[in-house]
C-alpha cells in the first residue's frame, strides 16, 4: 500500500488513496502510526470518493480510534488530493467531507504546490449536549471546574465537530504538565466521548501561547481544532481580538474569528516522505 507522511506545524499524518479499497483502518492507524514499530504519526487520513463534497476524509487517531476534524490534517489532505489531480479546485478553494460535515480550505499555491491553506473550522457549538459534557449550565461554557490529581482549575467547554477543553493560565505553558493532566482530563467523567485538552496563555491581544493533548494522539506539536478552541475560549474571555497568532511546538498558526460565524484556521503543509506499507 502506498503511502505519503505530510506534516502541518509538526502535527504529522500518513496519507493513503482508500478510493476502492476496504479494510481494517482502526487497526492500520495504530500499526503505521506507531513511532517505534511503523511508520509513525499522530493519525492516518483517508482518501475516499464522497457524494456531496469534492472528496471525503477519514481521519483516525494514533490508537486507532475515529475522529472527527483536524485542521492540520485538513491542509495536509487538500496539499496531497490537489497536487496529485484528485479534486476540483473552485475559486481557490475545495470541499472536502467529514465527520463533522463539509469543511472547505482555501488553497495557498506557490510555483505549483500547495503550501497550506486556509480552513474553515465551521461555526464553534456550546450547548453542553453539543459537547458533549455532562454540566447542567447555560452556554457558553467558559467556568467549568474539573478537579484531577486533586488539582483543580477552570476550562472552556466547546464543540468544533469533536469536543474540546481550553485551560486559560497566567503563566507560560512549557511549565504546565501537560503529559500527565492531558490523559486525566481526556477521560474525565465530565467527557462522555472523551475530549482534547488544550492550555493556552495570552501573550497580548493578538498572540497567544499553546499546547494541546489531543484525543487519541497524546501530546502534539500542533492541533488546528485545539488552536480553534483556545482562540474561542480568549475571546470569549475578552483577552484577544479577532486576529490571533498562536504559538504552538511546531510552529505558528494564524486564527480569525468575529465572536460569531465561523473560526478561519491558517497553516502551513508540507510533504515529508513516501514509501510503501506492506499489505501483510
Amino acid at each position: 500500500m502506498r503511502f505519503i507522511k505530510l506534516q502541518g506545524a509538526g502535527n504529522d499524518f500518513i496519507v493513503v488513496d482508500a478510493r476502492g479499497s476496504d479494510r481494517g483502518w482502526t487497526s492500520l492507524a495504530a500499526a503505521i502510526c506507531d513511532r517505534h514499530f511503523g511508520v509513525g504519526a499522530d493519525g492516518l487520513l483517508t482518501v475516499n470518493d464522497s457524494e456531496v463534497a469534492g472528496l471525503r476524509m477519514g481521519l483516525f487517531n494514533a490508537d486507532g480510534s475515529e475522529a472527527e476534524l483536524s485542521g492540520n490534517g485538513m491542509r495536509c489532505f487538500v496539499k496531497y488530493a490537489v497536487e496529485r489531480g484528485l479534486i476540483d479546485v473552485v475559486d481557490d478553494s475545495v470541499s472536502v467531507e467529514t465527520l463533522a460535515g463539509i469543511i472547505t480550505s482555501r488553497v495557498m499555491m506557490e510555483d505549483g504546490k500547495v503550501r497550506g491553506a486556509q480552513v474553515s473550522m465551521g461555526e464553534p457549538r456550546f450547548a453542553p449536549k453539543d459537547i458533549p459534557v455532562a454540566v447542567e449550565a447555560q452556554p457558553p461554557l467558559t467556568d467549568v471546574q474539573i478537579e484531577v490529581d486533586g488539582r483543580s482549575f477552570a476550562v472552556t467547554c466547546l464543540s468544533l465537530g469533536n469536543p474540546h477543553a481550553v485551560h486559560l493560565t497566567d503563566t507560560a505553558v512549557a511549565g504546565f504538565p501537560l503529559d500527565t493532566m492531558g490523559p486525566l482530563v481526556e477521560r474525565h467523567a465530565l467527557f462522555p466521548k472523551r475530549t482534547n485538552f488544550s492550555v493556552a496563555h495570552v501573550r497580548s491581544r493578538g498572540e497567544i501561547e499553546s499546547r494541546t493533548w489531543e484525543r487519541g494522539a497524546g501530546p502534539t506539536l500542533a492541533c488546528g481544532s485545539g488552536s480553534s478552541a483556545v482562540m474561542v475560549a480568549a475571546r470569549l474571555a475578552g483577552l484577544v481580538d479577532d486576529e490571533v497568532a498562536i504559538h504552538v511546538p511546531g510552529g505558528v498558526l494564524e486564527l480569525v474569528w468575529d465572536g460569531r460565524g465561523e473560526i478561519l484556521l491558517t497553516g502551513p503543509a508540507e510533504e515529508v516522505f513516501e514509501g510503501d506499507w506492506p499489505d501483510a
